[in-house]
């Protein structure tokens, strides 16, 4: 019988990160490897299947469209090789060995300083990696294998994956005296003037969940969107630009202090934000997932 001879993981790991990264340096560094080991390695690979994957020029980077194909394939071969550890880690001791955990931004910097340190001394044989970023990245990156599991707020379509809900998490609105000067302990969508909303823009979860809340059309082709953090639109409501919504976690952390700017819960039915760990359905580490969903909602 004549030999098979078939891609190596190598090879699949360079093909993703050329993909992921469009320059040949880059996914050279994303794999942690030079540049000519990584080009040698593609073209090994292309010689092997006897196809052109990438079309190389000066300037641009190219796949061919049996390449992507194959790179889409690449990925999910990549992802069951890396859950053949998830398996062995998981029949070993709990919450250990490596977990790659993406979290959003306006979760991240009000909930990971106070569960951090409690996750690390319950569990240190846990190796921990974060990565911040907005929903649908972090959903993207779950389902290609980038990461093993997203903190993330709920509702947000994520695709195929289970979840565990960690705790809810009411909206406040912040404003000043300008906005708002006779305030009532809970304040009504009637009283928010869409012209005044400050906002984050298109791929924070937190922008949508404010508008479902309001559930005022005319908010949301008011309201202003900007591509900062909330620190930022905190400042700028501090500098009487405008009102915004808070998630109650962020008023909690702080993200007042020496500020002018008050903050009352938004009356509204869905005024609130559900705060979920999610991973991928069938993973063999479900069980660790779950632990760890617990240890999160009990350290907050």
């Amino acid at each position: 019988m004549a030999a098979t001879y078939l891609p190596t993981l190598k090879q699949l790991q360079y093909l993703v990160a050329l993909k992921d990264h469009g320059h040949f340096g880059r996914a050279a560094e994303a794999c942690y490897v030079t540049q000519s080991t990584l080009s040698a390695g593609l073209r090994e690979l292309e010689t092997l299947i006897g196809v052109t994957l990438v079309e190389r020029t000066r300037r641009v980077v190219r796949f061919t469209s049996l390449g992507e194909r194959i790179t889409e394939k690449a990925r999910r071969v990549l992802r069951e090789a890396d859950e053949l550890g998830d398996m062995a880690r998981a029949a070993g001791r709990p919450l250990s060995g490596e977990m790659r955990m993406s979290v959003i931004p306006t979760i991240a910097p009000f909930m990971l300083p106070r569960i951090l340190p409690h996750l690390r001394e319950q569990y240190p044989d846990l190796k921990l990696f974060l990565r911040e970023e907005p929903s649908g990245p972090a959903c993207e990156g779950l389902h290609n294998g980038r990461t093993d599991c997203v903190l993330l707020a709920l509702p947000y379509s994520c695709g195929e994956v289970t979840s565990q809900v960690l705790f809810e998490d009411p909206l406040f609105v912040a404003f000043q005296a300008i906005d708002i000067d006779q305030p009532t302990p809970r304040i009504p969508v009637s009283a928010i003037d869409e012209t005044r909303l400050l906002l984050l823009e298109d791929g924070h979860c937190l922008k949508d969940h404010a508008l479902a809340a309001c559930n005022r059309p005319e908010i949301r082709a008011e309201a202003t969107m900007l591509g900062t953090s909330l620190h930022t639109i905190v400042q700028m409501v501090d500098n009487g630009l405008g009102m915004t919504m808070l998630p109650e976690m962020a008023v909690r952390a702080g993200i007042l202090n020496n500020t002018s700017i008050s903050a009352r819960p938004l009356d509204a039915a869905n005024a609130v934000r559900s705060i979920a760990l999610v991973w991928r359905r069938a993973s063999p580490r479900e069980k660790d997932f779950r632990l760890l969903a617990q240890v999160l909602a009990d350290a907050r």
